[in-house]
């Protein structure tokens, strides 16, 4: 039952983030299309992630409420509703938007109902096996997404509606697991209350306090790069396709793949924190990035970044869902999870628009980036260490 259970789950977030992928490409040539200042394009990775940050507090009391693989059924239709609605010439702003309320409700569901179907012994394996399929489904999606928006825009966007279909199908199929805490009449108007409390619970503990912050500096520098490659990629390689920031994010996926599948050979729930030392590594890598002018030279950059960053937050990830399961309940911690990393992806993201409208070059601005995050990264790494120190004095 757990075998074909994690297969559904892991085939199901597959086809969503491929979508959710591809989509983005889509959405960005539409922006394009319809004559936007360049300095926009970022802005719906803004209106993506607020809704994260808005629901929040609910998210995760959703998921922790209903049979967690409806909820990722529901949210997957939100999403194909959004796509739909910019396939019928709503705002791409407002239509992304919508996507981003599907996925904000989905992400907790997803990530849950791991501990639902595996054993704490098989997290970590389990993390990897549902970055690996994320990161796989991110390469492609990029690279589809990229592609099929060159050809049409309207192929692509469509593309993207039958995609959510079917993940939704396979959630369709995925086990009803009764939830730990059922959903009542009161859960919602308690559910400030309960999001402080899971906030204040998660804070309090070392190990989940300092994976939250590793998680949300990789995610906010993972939205950023994404932009930047778009930006960078004219400017330092005068190419003006949609489609080679696209592969380079897709080498970036295929990095990912390859340091989420070692992170859990050479690392342990007890010393996952030692995979900060990759992201010390990382951010120089990005700063190195503003140095390059030949395509082959990105590529290996680009794929060295993700290479660090899997090994850098699968570990921390699973670390979190740990503890969170046992403090807070799994859909809660992962709810807290989504606001943090958001709001650092709505912070970060927002300002490198600030630079790119007060006319920083993208080339100023990866090495600005780059030098900031392994800063971020080593200001963590001791704080961890001496927390850690404290905690066994």
């Amino acid at each position: 039952m757990q075998r074909k259970a994690l297969g559904l789950v892991l085939g199901s977030q597959f086809f969503s983030a491929l979508a959710d992928n591809a989509l983005l490409f889509g959405a960005i040539a539409l922006v394009r299309q319809d004559a936007f200042p360049a300095w926009s394009i970022p802005v719906l990775q803004e209106f993506f992630v607020i809704a994260f940050i808005v629901l929040a507090p609910f998210a995760g009391v959703f998921a922790d409420g209903f049979a967690k693989g409806r909820v990722m059924l529901w949210s997957n239709g939100l999403k194909m509703l959004g796509a739909a609605a910019m396939l019928l010439g709503l705002s791409p702003f407002a239509a992304y938007g919508v996507v981003g309320v599907g996925a904000a409700l989905y992400s907790p569901a997803k990530y849950g109902i791991l501990s639902d179907i595996v054993s704490s012994e098989r997290l970590i394996a389990a993390n990897g096996m549902m970055e690996g399929s994320t990161i796989v489904a991110i390469l492609f999606g990029v690279l589809a997404g990229g592609k099929l928006a060159d050809v049409s825009v309207a192929a692509a966007i469509g593309t993207v509606i039958a995609l959510y279909v079917l993940a939704g199908a396979l959630n369709y199929f995925v086990p009803v697991i009764r939830p730990a805490h059922p959903f009542e009449r009161h859960a919602l108007p308690n559910a400030f209350r309960n999001f402080r409390h899971a906030l204040a619970r998660l804070w309090g503990n070392r190990d989940a306090r300092h994976s939250v912050f590793g998680t949300s500096l990789f995610w906010g520098v993972g939205a950023t790069m994404r932009f930047l490659l778009v930006a960078w990629v004219p400017y330092a390689l005068h190419i003006t396709s949609n489609a080679l920031p696209a592969y380079l994010n897709g080498a970036t996926a295929l990095g990912i793949v390859v340091g989420a599948a070692v992170a859990p050979r050479v690392l342990r729930m007890h010393t996952a924190f030692k995979s900060i030392r990759a992201g010390v590594l990382l951010g120089g890598v990005i700063a190195l990035l503003g140095t390059v002018t030949a395509i082959w030279q990105a590529y290996v950059l680009v794929a060295l970044v993700g290479a660090l960053g899997g090994f850098f937050v699968v570990p921390l990830n699973a670390l979190l869902q740990e503890r969170g399961h046992r403090l807070v309940g799994t859909g809660s911690a992962v709810a807290v999870q989504n606001f943090a990393e958001n709001g650092m992806m709505l912070l970060m993201v927002g300002a490198y628009t600030a630079l790119q409208r007060g006319g920083f070059s993208p080339v100023s601005t990866a090495m600005l980036f780059g030098c900031s995050f392994t800063v971020l990264c080593l200001w963590l790494a001791l704080s961890w260490r001496q927390a850690r120190r404290t905690a066994a004095a």
